[in-house]
């Protein structure tokens, strides 16, 4: 997921609801000197945890469905990727509907969002409008094969050019 992270210049990469950070790492890994890593995280503790644990993430307390907001209190206008744990299955299809909006509107021209979805989620309704979201949302939409090594078994999105509101 962490390939969609620019590797020079000075990209700015937003991970939402990175919880204990098994991407972070990846995408600092991948994220050149001069870039900028934002997480965003609702939960209190696990905002706690990460500055613990990750003390050069740049975490920001919030929801992502103020993603826009959020972003500008930091300084931020545009970003080069967005990479995103969220459960979205779970999900209303509002709260959908609202996160992929503040996505789309902060993503600079070139700009890619990855996501994931467990395999066996994939027949439950949350997940299928979800799919369908993205198609709406979006111009482009690469499904990835079923990575079988990710314990649970996942696929991934890459979604690139937001469609306009």
């Amino acid at each position: 997921m962490a390939a969609v992270v620019p590797t020079s210049g000075n990209p700015v990469v937003v991970e939402l609801g990175p919880g204990t950070g098994a991407l972070s790492g990846a995408i600092a890994e991948r994220l050149p000197a001069g870039g900028r890593q934002v997480a965003i995280e609702l939960d209190a503790g696990m905002v706690e945890y990460l500055g613990a644990e990750m003390p050069w993430l740049e975490v920001i307390q919030g929801d992502a469905a103020r993603l826009g907001e959020l972003l500008a209190d930091a300084g931020i206008d545009k970003v080069d990727a967005v990479v995103s744990g969220l459960p979205w299955s779970i999900f209303p299809a509002k709260l959908q509907h609202d996160i992929l909006g503040q996505v789309g509107a902060v993503l600079a021209p070139g700009g890619a969002f990855t996501t994931f979805a467990y395999v066996h989620a994939l027949g439950m309704a949350g997940a299928q409008q979800f799919r369908r979201r993205l198609d709406l949302s979006f111009d482009e939409v690469l499904t990835s094969r079923t990575v079988w090594r990710n314990v649970p078994p996942a696929r991934i999105y890459v979604c690139r050019r937001p469609r306009q509101p």
